[in-house]
């Protein structure tokens, strides 16, 4: 018997057999068989806050499905990887509190992305890319040092973001 017949059989068997009351019809609606494309007990938000981190593990590059992560208060330095393009459902992105020196053009692909916090770290310039930040509700800048030309770029892109600054 091959599975399509192997099916019709249990469902008509599942019929006559509710039918003539020896097994109760599901109460519950069938759910459908397709995976979900994130798993419903997966977490959305990825805390690596106060962690003493130097860098960001490339496995968190690949939890593609994350709408939130916090790196604020760890001792990154450098660039954040150009790898964080691949989290293209990020919502928040926190990056506060730390010593990192460049913002890579890439975070400008976050098009979902609508609260970024670069503030107290130790950036001395920012990419114009964040103006293709469309969604974007809030960019905390606070306690850094950069170019006011290029601030005066990004926002005339993005007229209704919230800029904080020093």
């Amino acid at each position: 018997m091959n599975l399509n017949t192997q099916r019709w059989f249990v469902l008509l068997l599942t019929i006559c057999l509710v039918g003539i009351g020896c097994v109760n019809a599901p109460t519950e609606p069938v759910q459908d068989t397709k995976a979900p494309s994130v798993p419903t007990n997966v977490l959305k938000r990825l805390d690596l806050s106060n962690q003493g981190l130097t860098q960001v593990s490339q496995d968190v590059f690949k939890k593609t499905y994350l709408t939130e992560l916090d790196l604020s208060n760890n001792k990154l330095t450098g660039a954040l990887p150009g790898e964080i393009r691949q989290l293209s459902n990020l919502i928040k992105l926190d990056v506060s509190d730390n010593q990192m020196t460049g913002v890579p053009a890439e975070v400008g692909q976050l098009q979902n992305l609508r609260e970024l916090d670069l503030s107290n770290n130790q950036f001395t310039g920012l990419p114009l890319e964040l103006g293709n930040l469309s969604s974007l509700e809030l960019l905390d800048l606070r306690g850094n040092v950069y170019s006011t030309q290029d601030l005066e770029k990004i926002k005339a892109s993005l007229a209704n973001t919230e800029i904080l600054t020093d």
